[in-house]
This record gives C-alpha cells, sequence and structure tokens, in this order.
C-alpha cells in the first residue's frame, strides 16, 4: 500500500524539482515571462473553477453539521499553525525573507485532494474530511491575506491592499464560486474525467513554480540561499509538521472525537496547501521576492506528503474491521 502511496505523488515530486531545475538554468525574461505568467494566472483561474464544480452542496450541509470537528481544524490551520510560525521565525536563523517565508506558510489553508485521500486510507470520516478541506481553501482565500496583513506588516514583507484583495478574490474566490454555481451543467462532465482536475492542479502550480522561481534566479536567488540555509529549512518543516500532528491526535483526544473524525483532524489540521499559497503569494509578495517566499511552502508541502502516507498506511492497517 506504501508504494502505491509513493507512486501516486512521487512523479509530481519528480517534476516539481525538474521544474526548479530548469528555472534555475533558463528562467523566463522579457516576453516568456509575460507569457508564463498569464498561463500561469489561466492555470489558477481553471482550478479554483474545477475544484468549485467538484464540490457538491449535498456535501456542505453534511459537513457543516459537524460543527466541533470543523472549528478544531480550522483553529488548527489559523491559530496553532501561525502561533508556531512566529515562535519559529523569532529565532534568528534564517535570511529574513525565507523567516517571511515559514510565516506566510503558517497562514495558508489546508489542502484538498490529499487530506481527503489520506483520511479515506487510513479509513476516517471522507465526508467531513471533503468539508473540511474544501471549508479551509474558501476561508484562505480570505483569512490568509487578512492574517499576512496583522501578522507580518510590522516586519515590511507584505501588506494586502485593496488592489491586492480584488487580484485574490477575481483569481481564486470568483472562479469557485462560478464552478459551484456551474454544476448543473459542469459536475457530470467532470465525474466522467476524474483525472482533470488533478491534472489541472499539478500543471497550474508548475506553472506558477516555473515562473515565479525564474523571476527569483533572475534576481539572485541562488545566491542568497546556502546548503545551510536549505538544512535549516528543512529542520524547521519537520519540526513544524511533528508537532502539529502531535498536537491534533492529541486534541482529538481530549474533545473525545470519533476514530474516524480524530482521523480528519490530524490530516487536515496539519496541512499547508501550495495550490493556494502559490498564487496567494504571487499576489501579495513583488515577483522577485516569491520564490524565496514559496521555498519553505515548497519543502513543507513534500514533507506532509511523505510523512502522511506512512501514518495513514499504519492507521489504515490498524483500523478496526467492518462489521458483517
Amino acid at each position: 500500500m506504501l508504494r502505491r502511496i509513493l507512486a501516486v505523488f512521487e512523479p509530481f515530486v519528480l517534476m516539481l524539482l525538474a521544474t526548479v531545475a530548469i528555472a534555475s538554468v533558463l528562467p523566463p525574461v522579457g516576453a516568456a515571462a509575460t507569457g508564463f505568467g498569464w498561463a500561469a494566472d489561466a492555470g489558477i483561474v481553471l482550478l479554483f473553477f474545477l475544484h468549485g464544480a467538484k464540490l457538491s452542496r449535498a456535501a456542505i450541509v453534511d459537513g457543516l453539521r459537524n460543527v466541533r470537528l470543523h472549528a478544531a481544524v480550522f483553529a488548527t490551520t489559523f491559530v496553532l499553525f501561525p502561533l508556531l510560525g512566529l515562535g519559529m521565525t523569532a529565532l534568528p536563523l534564517l535570511d529574513p525573507l525565507l523567516a517571511a517565508g515559514v510565516l506566510f506558510l503558517t497562514l495558508l489553508p489546508s489542502t484538498v485532494q490529499s487530506s481527503i485521500a489520506f483520511t479515506s486510507i487510513a479509513r476516517g470520516n471522507v465526508a467531513a474530511a471533503v468539508c473540511s478541506a474544501s471549508f479551509s481553501n474558501l476561508a484562505g482565500i480570505v483569512v490568509t491575506p487578512l492574517l499576512v496583513t496583522l501578522l507580518m506588516k510590522g516586519a515590511g514583507q507584505a501588506h494586502v491592499s485593496l488592489a491586492q484583495a480584488e487580484g485574490i478574490v477575481l483569481q481564486l474566490l470568483a472562479p469557485f464560486v462560478v464552478g459551484h454555481l456551474s454544476r448543473r451543467w459542469t459536475a457530470p462532465w467532470i465525474a466522467r474525467r476524474k483525472s482533470l482536475v488533478t491534472t489541472v492542479d499539478r500543471g497550474s502550480i508548475l506553472l506558477v513554480v516555473y515562473t515565479a522561481f525564474g523571476a527569483a534566479v533572475a534576481d539572485g536567488l541562488w545566491h542568497r540561499v546556502s546548503g545551510a540555509d536549505l538544512a535549516v529549512l528543512l529542520a524547521i518543516c519537520g519540526v513544524l509538521l511533528a508537532v502539529v500532528l502531535a498536537a491534533t491526535w492529541y486534541a482529538a483526544k481530549a474533545l473525545k472525537l470519533p476514530r474516524a473524525d480524530a482521523i480528519v483532524l490530524l490530516f487536515c489540521g496539519s496541512k499547508k496547501s501550495l495550490a493556494s499559497g502559490v498564487p496567494i503569494a504571487g499576489v501579495l509578495f513583488p515577483a522577485a521576492q516569491v520564490g524565496m517566499v514559496i521555498l519553505p511552502v515548497m519543502l513543507f508541502h513534500q514533507i506532509q506528503l511523505i510523512a502522511c502516507a506512512v501514518i495513514a498506511r499504519r492507521l489504515g492497517e490498524a483500523a478496526p474491521s467492518p462489521r458483517p
């Protein structure tokens, strides 16, 4: 089972690394950079449209009934994570822009696909995971920029202007709403093409990463990030994930959540979305800074996939067999 899980994600990890390598050697410049930027924006708009079209209203209604669980996921994602981020970035371990990237990572919403996939593998409450992950992503369109304004403005890295807020709404929220309202016509077509969202998801991320890293490389990214910086980033991301995984598991016990719901809190609460983080960073930060800001997000993304794949497999194997 572990091989099957890793086989799903390994090609994307390799593609992501290859994209960074290509951007490091052949960054887009001039008209090419403009063209790739437009293509990346179009991919993100299409991605959120498809997410909106996939999410059924029945799933929203059913999921909203479990208020305690969703409140716990929301608190972990947008309260516990930011507090940990503030503590870690207060340590003088990183370049200020990389430290800003770590803090930005902690302000992002949860993932959708991987949270649901791992919940399913671990035999958790899949319906609740769909609602929690989707709500987290939708809330993040508003909450993440607000948290950036509150927690990062003083450091001078980013702030949310009216124009930036409009950009987030037009690029992320509006396509999601339009996609959801179009479900009557688009949902059956999307259901027959299950790999479409995955293809658009990964393709749009690769486009944005290539564009962002290309701009950062042109601005001297790899002259500013050393091997020691990467090692410290990996350590910070690993510690951050371990703390949140432990906190969510013990919080579920304290709240006396059923096992299936505890698994939802574990996986939805511990994830951070690369798909949402990259476009939001592109709107909130100057183009030359985006590459360094999303570097912690990319590293955390890979660590969470590998760690949660192992955890999900073990939870699934330990789950009680269903009654006949």
